[in-house]
């Protein structure tokens, strides 16, 4: 079997399916226009959130059997249609958890010491000592919006620091909550009860802009909002519009990455926020681990053919 894989990779991953036997041709950063000129000749395609595989390029792999992500959410995959048309569909959902809520923690410690200001400040000469109070995470409330593998983590790591949690989601959850010192309740009095908000949620139709005006008005001012999910589950102009009387944002993620529109611009160049470049998973072991996982879940699906 032949595999493109259109985006970077590790060489440990390329080097597993090589070992049983898939030619494999890499060709990260490929442009769209070659891709769908040459993605007829794979059976596997390996790729990340970069590359958009949607119906047009599903039909020119006419030889495509397999769909790999390298990496967790499935958002840029036109997922229905790969289905009907008998394409299997692997990712490596447990590979990038702890990074990622590792990364979810760090940002929050940041918003609550302005660390990204005081730093900015102190290189550019300045000396802001007593300019930016901080506040602390211990005996605050963190609400978890999402209780999956990464959310249950960042739960973990806020009960460490003295903070109380509550978690809302679509299913059931309170008694895994409950194994962390945790509580499930409803949205909007999560919206409302917490000092701090992580979102933890996959993007489909609920989700999209699920924290659009009228849900950030519930927010308590000085509430911190932490989004390292997906940047569409966050209304980007009702956020900017609600910036001020919140402590702040931190965002690894946007609506539109990398951003170019003007009030996308303006949010993220604002003091009160925190911007990453969608770098939740970019640690070396999660690369490690990743790269483990989904070979292993190319090669089972290679048998299953």
């Amino acid at each position: 079997m032949r595999a493109l894989i259109t985006d970077p990779t590790s060489d440990k991953f390329v080097e597993r399916l090589r070992g049983f036997g898939v030619d494999v041709d890499y060709r990260p950063g490929i442009p769209r226009e070659e891709l769908l000129k040459i993605v007829g000749g794979y059976e596997i395609l390996v790729f990340r959130s970069r590359t958009k595989v949607d119906q047009e390029l599903i039909d020119r792999g006419e030889r495509l059997k397999i769909l790999a992500r390298y990496g967790v959410g499935l958002d840029n995959v036109a997922v229905d249609y790969a289905i009907k048309r008998g394409i299997t569909i692997v990712n490596a959902p447990n590979a990038p958890s702890r990074s990622a809520a590792e990364l979810t923690i760090g940002l929050m410690l940041a918003l609550a010491r302005r660390i990204p200001l005081l730093d900015k400040e102190v290189k550019a000469g300045k000396w802001p000592k007593g300019k930016y109070m901080g506040v602390e995470l211990y005996g605050k409330t963190l609400g978890v919006i999402g209780f999956g593998r990464i959310g249950r983590l960042v739960a973990q790591y806020a009960r460490s620091l003295g903070m109380n949690v509550i978690t809302s989601d679509v299913i059931d959850v309170s008694k895994e909550a409950e194994k962390i010192g945790a509580r499930q309740v409803g949205f909007e009095q999560l919206l409302r009860e917490s000092d701090a908000i992580s979102v933890h949620v996959t993007l489909n139709p609920s989700t999209y802009r699920m924290l659009d005006d009228a849900r950030l008005s519930l927010v308590k001012d000085n509430a911190m909002l932490i989004n390292t999910s997906r940047g569409e589950v966050i209304d980007a102009d009702a956020l900017l519009k609600h910036i001020d009387r919140l402590w702040g944002a931190a965002l690894d993620v946007l609506p539109e990455e990398p951003p170019k529109s003007e009030k996308l611009l303006r949010l993220i160049s604002h003091e009160k926020v925190i911007v990453t470049p969608h770098i939740g998973s970019e640690t070396a072991e999660a690369y490690e681990r990743l790269a483990e996982e989904l070979a292993v879940n190319i090669q089972e699906a290679i048998k299953r053919l």
